[in-house]
């Protein structure tokens, strides 16, 4: 009994490991682990029960992993409605009109985050669809997918800090010597500094 133990246990060693994923997505919250049919990773891949809810036009950071490294690049897309608008696409030059960033490029392996903007019109059915489009061998046909299912819902986000209009009022005090000025002062400074 104990050498047919160690005959699987040796056998089990040199067996090729199985690797559940490639790509991994993380944030938004994945439909489902399955990646290898498309769109959304599984054949009839339906809208889960973990939905994530973003603010019209909100900038949202999609994180992943590669899990299993590949040379190619990613793709990030939106659908306002299901996930009826992503196409499976049939080489890696494809382009949709619903692709949010393209040619996300590959670094070989690890975690990956992208910022998108997200339409600014709210939706309660909306997909975010990450794709790995993998250039191994021609015709680089090769693709994973993942989706995460979000709604698009409330308040438009306020700008980020710097947006704002600059301030053209002066203090009630304007004498007209702008950044003019003050390089005029120090060129002469620089020159009596010279003739010394």
């Amino acid at each position: 009994m104990r050498a047919v133990v160690a005959v699987l246990a040796g056998l089990a060693m040199f067996a090729p490991a199985t690797v559940a994923a490639h790509i991994a997505l993380k944030v938004p919250t994945t439909r489902t682990a399955e990646q290898k049919a498309g769109p959304c990773g599984t054949a009839g891949s339906v809208r889960g029960a973990n939905v994530t809810t973003y603010a019209p036009g909100e900038t949202i950071t999609v994180e992943w992993d590669e899990t299993v490294d590949h040379p190619g690049h990613y793709r990030i897309a939106f659908d306002a409605d299901g996930q009826d608008a992503f196409v499976n696409p049939s080489r890696s030059t494809d382009n949709f009109a619903f692709t949010l960033v393209d040619k996300i490029a590959d670094k070989a392996g690890g975690r990956y985050t992208q910022q998108v903007t997200l339409p600014t019109t709210p939706c309660t059915n909306c997909t975010i669809q990450l794709m790995q489009v993998m250039t191994t061998t021609e015709p680089y046909n090769s693709f994973y997918w993942q989706c995460a299912d979000i709604m698009i819902a409330g308040d438009m986000p306020p700008p980020p800090p710097g947006d704002e209009e600059p301030d053209t009022t002066t203090g009630g005090c304007d004498a007209g010597a702008g950044s003019g000025f003050g390089a005029m002062l120090l060129a002469i400074g620089m020159l009596f500094r010279r003739s010394r």
